[in-house]
């Protein structure tokens, strides 16, 4: 057999699993997350009266959850590099149809607060990751329609949450919102290691990482998030808060801005 003839073989993708299945599953996980920016905006009165709080503290069960999110997606590749992507992919999932679970059962405005932190943290990581593992899956030629439909997907799940969300509240119970991730969260904990290809952390990284910078990275996505979720209810910068998280904010993303500046000028001097 020829050198070329070789090569070609080499080539030639030949999936484990049929990619589709693959693509439903992390779609499905991506779906969840996003679904969980939208799906309680319309049961925060609920939340309110259930948990004996005004409404304007019960919009902490939204912000908290953008504002986790935020901050973990940006670090996520980062993380899964490290760590190793499946096992990262597969923390955040658990992770994630936990806190849901917990956001269900929470007697209190701080807990719920508290368990929505830790799911948008564990969600921030699904995105990513998801298009990452679908990159993987299908050869290059099958791209387009891969990430095409994952769009699709990502795109419908925040219009359908407020729609999904009314509809559960009136028929069953605002705690069903966080509930219904938990099946699906299962299944996906149990497909995942079964499709998806193992790959080997790299701990070693974490001895150079730019710690100060991943700091100030989330810190300033952070209150960002928080500047833009709260601004619009407190009159913007009249608020003594906003205006604070809104220098914050500033002053940390310049300073990321200006590192990686100095970074590409300077390279290995700098580092």
């Amino acid at each position: 057999m020829s050198s070329a003839a070789l090569t070609l073989e080499q080539d030639v993708w030949v999936p484990k699993f049929n990619p589709w299945l693959i693509a439903v599953v992390v779609a499905l996980a991506a779906f969840m997350e996003v679904l969980d920016t939208s799906i309680a905006n319309v049961a925060l009165p609920y939340m309110a009266g259930g948990l004996s709080s005004s409404l304007t503290d019960a919009s902490w069960v939204l912000t908290s959850y953008l504002v986790a999110n935020a901050v973990v997606l940006p670090i996520s590749g980062w993380l899964s590099i490290r760590f190793g992507r499946k096992r990262y992919y597969m923390a955040s999932v658990v992770l994630f149809t936990v806190s849901s679970f917990l956001c269900g059962m929470a007697s209190s405005l701080g807990m719920l607060v508290l368990f929505r932190v830790m799911q948008g943290a564990a969600g921030g990581g699904l995105q990513p990751v998801s298009q990452s593992i679908l990159k993987d899956t299908f050869p290059p030629k099958q791209f387009g329609t891969a990430f095409a439909v994952y769009g699709m997907v990502v795109v419908l799940a925040p219009s359908m949450g407020p729609v999904i969300g009314g509809f559960i509240t009136d028929t069953l119970d605002w705690r069903w919102l966080f509930y219904v991730n938990v099946i699906p969260g299962i299944a996906i904990s149990i497909l995942v290691p079964l499709l998806v290809k193992i790959d080997e952390p790299d701990l070693s990284l974490l001895r150079g990482a730019d710690y100060p910078g991943i700091v100030l990275m989330a810190l300033g996505l952070g209150t960002l998030e928080y500047t833009l979720e709260e601004g619009t209810r407190w009159n913007w910068f009249s608020d003594s808060t906003i205006t604070t998280t809104a220098w914050i904010a500033g002053i940390s993303l310049c300073a990321v801005a200006a590192a990686i500046v100095l970074f590409l000028a300077f390279g290995s001097v700098v580092a």
